[in-house]
């Protein structure tokens, strides 16, 4: 007689869900206005960050202005539902506010067209709880290798 399995997979949770109809969204806002994506993409990620809760609010306004004063050719877009900077179309690094996932802390990811390698093994996100002027001073260089 076959017993029943212990464990379960209980699939995607609410948050990722959204996440996923968030990028759907968003793929489909960015084909309806084809050339005009790059201005509009700045203000969606403006308006994004409006909506965040205040510490990731503040977070990220800070962010934005780190990636826009050192790698001002890096193109705004929402990825994910999440404040995204890309190089040629793709996203070089991004702000998952902690609010997103319900997690403990914000995070600053890099996905792999950002060009920070360094040997064989690197970090690829970093946790943020807060900034101040070193930590600033150390997003702003790993965002300006990012970007190439």
């Amino acid at each position: 007689m076959a017993t029943k399995s212990t464990t379960s997979y209980e699939g995607f949770t609410e948050e990722e869900r959204a996440a996923m109809k968030e990028h759907a969204q968003e793929l489909k806002k960015t084909a309806r206005r084809g050339s005009k994506a790059k201005a509009d993409g700045e203000a969606d990620v403006l308006a994004k960050i409006a909506e965040f809760p205040d510490g990731d609010r503040e977070l990220a306004e800070r962010i934005h202005a780190i990636v826009k004063e050192n790698a001002p050719h890096l193109t705004s877009k929402l990825w994910y539902g999440q404040p995204a900077y890309a190089r040629d179309g793709k996203v070089v690094c991004f702000f998952q506010p902690s609010s997103k996932f319900k997690t403990r802390y914000s995070t600053l990811g890099f996905n792999d067209a950002a060009t920070l390698d360094d040997g064989v093994m690197w970090p690829s996100a970093y946790a943020l709880t807060g900034l101040d002027a070193g930590t600033e001073e150390r997003i702003a260089e790993l965002i300006r290798r990012a970007a190439g």
